[in-house]
């Protein structure tokens, strides 16, 4: 396995690497906020959420192997070299996470299960300062604090809401999982090119939760009837193949290259806009009108952004 390499800071890439890097973490947050609108539709049909974020995973994996393996031109050797790497990945970031997620949200509400996974950026400021000395400034520590609040607003989880232990505890590790997931994209040294490590993690991923369904911690049930979106009618292999081929065989390749590009710090911070495409493509595609307040919260974790952006460490 790679060593853990240093994060890249965005001030000492050319504007066209950060360019490039912003424009694949955009499509990757817009790629995983389309997820929760098509998996709903699927859901309303009788799925259990197991079923269709194992179906999701399968779907991309049979997508991604084919041109992860003309990526990977017969060069076994990296596979081999980077086998913890890659099962890593796909065990923790890919099958744990969702996993721990839907763990959660049998103990607690969606919203504040997503609010304490999304503390991932936190966690990739903890371990880069932790790990390789990278104490986060001023603008990064203001940036947390703006981003968070945000992110408070946008999923509009109300106070006093009872937080069961169990629940906590698994959301929290959905968490470490989604922070694994920016820590592990992020490296660069692996020879692995992005499309080979999320094929081969895709790959891992799925079999690791048709092993958790054939031993019933996931409860895997489905339905052939057509998913409904905004008044039309898909039939469900349809609504399953954009559920893999977008939400997932996309949104983790360009996932990685963003983290290539950006740093896992800088790229963690923007995948937070998952949360505003999710909300958008949920109006869009489910007709779920968005809070005013959740706009605002939008803007906040743009700042919050921005602000991270200007507090990443410049060159020399």
């Amino acid at each position: 396995m790679t060593t853990m390499t240093h994060d890249v800071s965005v001030a000492q890439a050319p504007p066209s690497r950060f360019a490039a890097g912003l424009a694949f973490a955009v499509v990757s947050a817009m790629s995983f906020g389309l997820s929760g609108a098509l998996a709903k539709g699927l859901l309303v049909e009788g799925w259990s959420p197991a079923a269709a974020v194992t179906a999701r995973i399968v779907v991309a994996a049979i997508v991604l192997v084919p041109p992860g393996l003309v990526a990977l031109r017969g060069r076994w050797h990296l596979l081999r070299r980077n086998g913890r790497l890659v099962v890593v990945y796909g065990v923790v970031t890919i099958a744990g996470c969702q996993f721990a997620y839907f763990s959660a949200v049998q103990y607690l509400q969606v919203g504040v299960a997503l609010l304490l996974e999304y503390t991932a950026p936190v966690a990739v400021i903890a371990w880069l300062w932790l790990r390789h000395g990278q104490r986060p400034g001023l603008l990064i520590a203001i940036g947390c604090l703006v981003a968070g609040g945000g992110l408070v607003l946008v999923l509009d989880v109300v106070t006093g809401v009872g937080l069961h232990p169990l629940g906590v505890f698994w959301a929290l590790l959905a968490m470490v999982g989604a922070a694994t997931y920016f820590v592990l994209s992020a490296q660069r040294g692996n020879g692995l090119p992005p499309i080979v490590l999320a094929a081969a993690g895709m790959v891992v991923g799925a079999v690791s939760l048709l092993l958790l369904g054939a031993v019933g911690l996931l409860e895997m049930s489905w339905s052939t009837g057509p998913a409904t979106y905004a008044g039309t009618q898909l039939p469900w292999w349809a609504a399953v193949l954009a559920l893999g081929v977008v939400t997932a065989a996309v949104a983790y390749t360009t996932g990685i290259a963003a983290g290539r590009r950006l740093g896992s710090r800088l790229a963690s911070f923007i995948a937070l806009n998952e949360v505003l495409f999710a909300l958008a493509f949920a109006w869009l595609v489910l007709g779920e009108a968005p809070r005013a307040v959740q706009f605002v919260g939008g803007a906040l974790i743009m700042a919050g952004v921005v602000l991270v952006k200007l507090g990443e460490p410049r060159s020399r």
